[in-house]
């Protein structure tokens, strides 16, 4: 058996399932765009994320995450995944 480094710690995981999300907006200066954020909560809560999305982004993103079953991060590269396909099909 393969020797594991020890320990496994909440910060060496790296793919994480998105299980809720939160789009926010935050008003900029008077004139100025505001802010879009996209809150991610993954494993049940065991870790949270936050990205700052553009309205363009937004919009796909939210098409995304209410159509596909299955979400996952990958928490160093900052990546979201959507949909699962099992291998060999």
């Amino acid at each position: 058996m393969p020797k594991v480094q020890q320990p496994v710690t909440d910060d060496s995981i790296k793919v994480r399932q998105v299980n809720h999300y939160q789009f926010s907006w935050v008003a900029g200066e008077p004139g100025r765009r505001g802010t879009f954020t996209l809150q991610l909560v993954l494993d049940e809560g065991a870790w949270e994320e936050v990205v700052t999305v553009d309205a363009e982004d937004a919009d796909v993103l939210q098409d995304l995450l209410e159509s596909t079953k299955t979400v996952h991060y990958d928490v160093s590269r900052r990546t979201l995944m959507f949909g699962v396909t099992p291998a060999g099909h």
